[in-house]
């Protein structure tokens, strides 16, 4: 039997209480349209100017491809002959690939299902959270996470994170609902959260489980020996979910499906567990070497501010720029809450002590993944932070609300913010003259005792900052949605280079389009970033040599070969530069297959396709054009 502080306290005492029962009435009465302005607000900032959107060219090529048959789709290939894959499992391109088919292959709807999936998250964090520590918390909760960069950034791109924090969240969701009432059903819904979580960012996912885990753990109301057994049952099916895309691949043969690009023997493992995992980790010095990945140096490769590795980037304007304006805050709440835990002893099964586990396990092990794995420049690795420090933030905010050190707090925050922001002078820099100002104001108001006035003055004085940051995405100087989103000064622009043909490859597509003569490829390129304009703009079967690195070893010579023999390929389209000494392509795999075109193919006269072509070189390899 249950002792008595297993009691299931979690449903049935709901929220802990909150002082002030004014305030959280006139709270739960305005929740709604509080809660449907903040999802407007989300929407307007991720959706705003989508018709901007350009192609992120590698992404692009594969959505392209997979909607054009279902093996492409399941295995994510980068060609519509299904040659070989992304470097990464495809689950995070599936929405956008469904979102083509439904409205057409666009830029804007590709990026699309990324913008309502960061609406979805910013309303799903109010639920979390207004469960854990109220309404208010709640409400706020969403202000701060629909005000955060890196969440506009994420809603305007293409990239996986936007679907991985949201199935994360749905894991908390269910989590919660399974610890209230000890519900193991409930907990393999969590698990399979996870493991779909897994096919956009892989091994990644699983660093959410200690703070799944050890809230249900704690938390839980039954027997210690129960919760054990439903924690083994959640970890197999979370194990089974997620290794289920690398199962089907590795039973695949490998001539029914694509090649798995990132790795040197066409292995699942290799490219998940090795390519995708271990060579982040450079800074602790683990090697990949032996698990069939590509390994690629880094040496030379220029960082922006503060994003080497190392446990202080995390506080670098390279990334805290993006997520972390709310650091202070989120400390405060986190170290607060388990001050309060501690002087109230609050039995384990307690909501308050649930979600202090839940938010601070969570914060914790992604801090400490991102602070020893590689993130390079890629600031939308961020996205999954921002959730558990705007949690913490709002929660604390509330909690704290009547204290004096809160003011002290907030303006603390203010100069977080205002010295982040003065890294770049050049950047709505009035704001943070203006913050400090209303900090301060909100510091005099609170010495006069005038306390709802004095937290909304704070709370626009911590906000105002990252809010101009998120607004100038809707400007395309500081943010192109389609691309990895950036927002702010540091933002790049996506481009369409390898995105369009100009009329120098229309006229060489024409040409091979004409004589093809019923082999499976048009042609055969050095890398992705050659065929990538074939596949966008005309859904050509090009065969790309080498992979995303260009160090893949594909296609092995003698598949190249029979390639050529079977009449599948015939031509190879290489560039001037590739035959030059000291060449990339002498360096890397395909290199050994431009040299043997070169040596043993015809070579196209340029009047046959383009006199004016300076540029490439068309080898015809086929019957009779070989030797």
């Amino acid at each position: 039997m249950p002792s008595p502080a297993s009691k299931p306290l979690l449903v049935r005492h709901g929220p802990p209480p909150i002082p002030g029962t004014a305030v959280r009435t006139a709270a739960e009465r305005h929740e709604r349209p509080l809660l449907a302005a903040l999802g407007a607000l989300a929407g307007v900032l991720c959706l705003w100017g989508l018709g901007h959107s350009a192609y992120h060219s590698f992404y692009a090529a594969a959505v392209r491809s997979m909607t054009d048959n279902p093996v492409a789709f399941f295995y994510g290939s980068f060609d519509p002959a299904n040659s070989i894959t992304l470097d990464k499992l495809p689950g995070f391109l599936w929405p956008q690939a469904l979102s083509a088919l439904a409205f057409g292959f666009h830029p804007w709807a590709l990026v699309l299902p990324q913008a309502l999936e960061m609406v979805g998250c910013v309303l799903l964090l109010h639920v979390l959270v207004r469960r854990w520590a109220g309404v208010p918390a709640g409400l706020l909760a969403a202000a701060f996470l629909a005000l955060t960069p890196v969440t506009v950034g994420l809603g305007r791109s293409v990239t996986e994170d936007a679907p991985f924090v949201l199935l994360l969240l749905l894991a908390a969701e269910a989590t919660w609902r399974a610890t209230a009432h000890a519900r193991p059903r409930t907990l393999l819904l969590a698990a399979a959260w996870v493991g779909l979580a897994f096919q956009c960012k892989m091994l990644e996912a699983w660093a959410v489980l200690p703070a799944l885990a050890v809230t249900y753990a704690v938390a839980a109301p039954a027997t210690l020996r129960r919760r054990v057994g439903h924690l083994a049952l959640a970890a197999a099916v979370t194990v089974a979910v997620s290794l289920s895309w690398m199962l089907v691949a590795a039973f695949t043969p490998s001539g029914a499906r694509p090649y798995l690009d990132g790795t040197t023997d066409d292995s699942p493992f290799g490219m998940v567990v090795g390519y995708n995992f271990l060579t982040r980790f450079h800074a602790v010095g683990v090697d990949a070497a032996g698990t069939g990945s590509i390994v690629t140096s880094r040496a030379g490769h220029r960082l922006p501010p503060g994003m080497g590795d190392g446990v202080w980037k995390m506080f670098g304007p390279g990334l805290a720029t993006q997520t972390g304006w709310l650091y202070p805050l989120a400390a405060f709440g986190l170290v607060g809450g388990l001050l309060a835990l501690r002087r109230r002893g609050l039995p384990r099964t307690d909501p308050l002590l649930a979600g202090y586990l839940l938010w601070g396990v969570w914060l914790a092990t992604f801090f400490l993944v991102f602070s020893f794995g590689s993130v390079t420049g890629h600031t939308y690795y961020m996205g999954v932070v921002a959730v558990a420090v705007c949690a913490l933030a709002a929660a604390g905010v509330v909690r704290a609300r009547r204290s004096r050190v809160l003011p002290v707090v907030l303006l603390v925050n203010v100069f977080w913010c205002a010295a982040l922001t003065l890294w770049y002078p050049r950047f709505f820099v009035w704001s943070a003259a203006y913050a400090v100002a209303l900090g301060l104001l909100a510091l005099l108001l609170a010495g006069t005792r005038r306390r709802p006035a004095a937290l909304a003055a704070g709370l626009c004085a911590v906000l105002l900052i990252p809010a101009v940051w998120s607004a100038s995405a809707l400007s395309p100087r500081y943010n192109q949605p389609g691309g990895f989103g950036r927002v702010g000064p540091t933002s790049t622009r996506t481009g369409s280079a390898l995105s369009t043909l100009g009329p120098e490859q229309q006229r060489l597509l024409a040409y091979l389009t004409a004589h093809r003569d019923g082999a499976r490829y048009l042609a055969a390129v050095p890398g992705w970033q050659a065929a990538a304009p074939y596949v966008i703009a005309a859904n050509a079967p090009v065969l790309p040599m080498g992979g995303f690195t260009g160090r893949v070893p594909y296609p092995a010579p003698a598949a190249f070969h029979r390639l050529i023999g079977s009449g599948r390929l015939r031509y190879v389209v290489l560039s001037r530069a590739d035959l030059r000494p000291g060449a990339r392509t002498a360096r890397i795999p395909d290199g050994t297959l431009v040299r043997w075109t070169a040596a043993h193919c015809r070579l196209v006269p340029p009047a046959a396709y383009d006199p004016g072509d300076r540029t490439r070189l068309l080898y015809d390899c086929g019957p009779g054009h070989t030797g």
